[in-house]
């Protein structure tokens, strides 16, 4: 199969996925909780009528004409509203670079303190809201908050747990917002009832929960060994090396992280260092796959699941409902990756979900077509259509959910060596923060121009992405993150850019006189 090279002369380190290192990641892990609930919540307040009134009352006015005419693409269409889903996403993209920085110079635990902090912070400002800029500066801070959440989690997943179950640890991320995001969408269609329509200012509020629990969270965790070791507490690190794996002897992996430490000292400009050929496979992907993971569409369903299904002619409370059946999908979904991630791999479950979306959303894009047509004038919904486009998206949603979701987080956090490690992280959360903002910002504005055919923009880039995943990505199952290096040197195509043993010493002699002459 093209790009499904397993280097077979990993190490095999000992160390068994203990209880210990299990509620470890758990308790990381909630820090997808921030990220989950923001995107159920921030959809769910846009469909609701006392917050539109207050907030966007434009947007209200537009709603209530467009009830008794005929174009339903274009009732939301308001760049106030898309700034305020997305504003959260643009300050996520700038926080992650300063995020890259701190999780390098400080640890793990730190960068996700901060992060934890940050949104408790946003999410009070943004339930005591009285303006919009209210809501988008509590959204900004929110977007910090997440924007050092996502850089810091995934790498400490993937540092902590033992190699055979980095998969389904680190998928615990992914679960974790999908969580977040079902809560919200209870919440929501909780709150959704409180007469006097205030109901709005608990479901922004509530978010300060999933922050608390974070810090909390982050408070009770110690570092990882890979970030100790970098930071020179190497007995410290030992000491939580033999921890976490439940063994009396841990000096293999303990001496490989030692010298790839050395080695990451070495490099002066790890940003700079990202543009040296020999990682020009990880940088790739670390671009790649979270820009493929946003033009699926299914942010789309995430952000804007009310709105969409309230356009397509759900009432106010069936639109809410429609997108609690799909979170709770979500999650299920997500925990399937979870059980069978480490058994039949990464790139197996890229390529099943990128086919089961585009069938999908043929049946979407299909079933939209027939009833909204060009005019966006449905008529009136009968109940079998209701449940069909319900259904469809739900399996897409299941397809997304144990696919390019969680392996999206996954993949790219476990194939960065470590002098380029956070560096290369905050890349892979920049480039998903600025297509989230991308797809945020002119969904709604796309809808109202291309209509159903939005859908067929969504359709072509899950059929791309699926090639390339088939032709470029090789199997990163059961390999050690420190040894990941291996598999690119194996590969048909990035075998060229990978030097072989030779080359390595000679760059490093290279290094080492200029180390000398300075």
């Amino acid at each position: 199969m093209a790009g499904g090279v397993i280097s077979g002369n990993s190490k095999a380190y000992p160390g068994e996925l203990t209880w210990k290192v299990f509620v470890t990641c758990l308790v990381a892990a909630c820090g997808g909780l921030i990220f989950g609930y923001d995107i159920g919540i921030s959809g769910g307040v846009t469909s609701m009528t006392p917050f539109l009134k207050e907030f966007f009352p434009d947007v209200y006015k537009k709603e209530s004409e467009i009830k008794a005419s005929s174009n339903q693409y274009c009732k939301f269409n308001s760049a106030t509203l898309t700034m305020f889903t997305s504003s959260l996403y643009l300050a996520a993209l700038l926080a992650s670079c300063v995020a890259s920085f701190v999780t390098k110079a400080c640890g793990r635990k730190i960068s996700m303190l901060v992060g934890g902090i940050t949104f408790c912070v946003g999410a009070l400002l943004n339930g005591i809201a009285v303006n919009v800029w209210m809501l988008i500066v509590g959204r900004i801070l929110l977007g910090i908050g997440i924007g050092f959440a996502n850089q810091s989690v995934p790498l400490y997943l993937s540092e902590v747990a033992p190699y055979k179950w980095r998969g389904a640890c680190n998928v615990l991320f992914q679960l974790s917002i999908t969580v977040g995001i079902l809560v919200a969408n209870a919440v929501n269609y909780g709150f959704a009832q409180i007469k006097g329509g205030w109901g709005w200012r608990l479901s922004l509020g509530g978010a300060i929960v999933p922050a608390i629990i974070f810090i909390i969270g982050s408070l009770t965790l110690a570092d990882t060994p890979n970030s100790l070791i970098q930071r020179g507490k190497l007995q410290e690190a030992k000491e939580r090396l033999l921890k976490i794996r439940g063994v009396d002897n841990v000096d293999e992996e303990f001496n490989d992280l030692v010298e790839a430490s050395e080695q990451s000292k070495k490099i002066k400009s790890p940003w700079f260092n990202l543009l040296k050929r020999k990682y020009r496979p990880q940088v790739f992907f670390a671009i790649a796959i979270p820009f493929f993971q946003q033009l699926t569409g299914m942010n789309v369903f995430m952000f804007y699941a009310p709105v969409l299904f309230k356009t397509m002619g759900f009432g106010d409370n069936a639109s809410l409902l429609s997108a609690l059946i799909t979170g709770a999908v979500n999650t299920l979904a997500t925990i399937v990756s979870i059980l069978l991630v480490d058994k039949f791999g990464r790139r197996f479950w890229f390529l099943q979900g990128g086919i089961q979306m585009f069938v999908m959303q043929i049946v979407i894009t299909g079933a939209i077509a027939f009833k909204f047509g060009f005019n966006g004038n449905p008529g009136e919904l009968e109940k079998w259509y209701s449940i069909l486009v319900v259904l469809a998206i739900c399996i897409y949603i299941a397809g997304f959910a144990w696919s390019w979701g969680p392996l999206g987080w996954l993949v790219p956090s476990e194939i960065f060596p470590l002098e380029i490690r956070s560096a290369a992280q905050s890349v892979n959360v920049s480039v998903n923060m600025i297509f989230t903002f991308f797809i945020a910002q002119i969904f709604l504005q796309m809808l109202c121009a291309l209509r159903f055919f939005l859908f067929v923009f969504f359709m072509i880039w899950v059929v791309l992405m699926t090639i390339v995943i088939y032709l470029y990505l090789p199997e990163t199952k059961g390999i050690p993150i420190e040894e990941m290096a291996g598999i690119w040197k194996e590969h048909w195509y990035w075998k060229r850019f990978v030097p072989v043993a030779d080359e390595e010493m000679a760059e490093v002699k290279d290094t080492k006189k200029d180390e000398d002459k300075n």
